[in-house]
């Protein structure tokens, strides 16, 4: 995400740091780029996991279907506390395309309905699908941008 996204996140009702626990789970309220670097290169809380599932009405396992990270890994660090530097960045790059899905249909519910829902534009594939890489994530944001501005997406 660019400073720009985290800006308009910020002002949005629902942001990265929301959809992730807020301050209570993260220790912190990243306001910038290089904060959620810090806080990814730490590793965030396991309770971002949990935080996450509900906010987004997912199971876990379905979480590690879209983070390609095995559940047995997720159950194993929600005992040792913390997510990896890899697995924090790959929970976050999820919870930035959420508050910005959120942004753009400015409806938590329809937002989240979208994310789960298969999409021509996308190839057919589900926008939570394609969260477990960057170029998904790419795609996912790039189809949010266009359906914002009007065009078919």
């Amino acid at each position: 995400m660019n400073t720009a996204t985290l800006t308009r996140e910020a002002a949005s009702g629902l942001s990265a740091a929301s959809v992730l626990g807020g301050e209570p789970v993260l220790h912190a309220l990243p306001r910038s780029v290089l904060e959620w670097i810090a806080l990814v290169r730490h590793g965030i809380s396991a309770g971002a996991i949990d935080a996450v599932v509900r906010a987004m009405g997912i199971g876990q396992s379905e979480l590690s279907q879209a983070l390609n990270i095995p559940e047995r890994t997720l159950v194993r660090r929600k005992k040792e506390g913390f997510l990896s530097p890899d697995e924090s960045g790959k929970l976050v790059r999820l919870a930035q395309v959420v508050a910005r899905a959120v942004e753009v249909f400015e409806n938590e519910s329809a937002a989240l309905a979208w994310l789960k829902s298969q999409n021509a534009a996308l190839g057919g594939s589900s926008p939570l699908s394609l969260l477990d890489t960057e170029l998904g994530s790419l795609a996912v944001i790039n189809t949010l941008g266009r359906i914002e501005h009007g065009v078919f997406a």
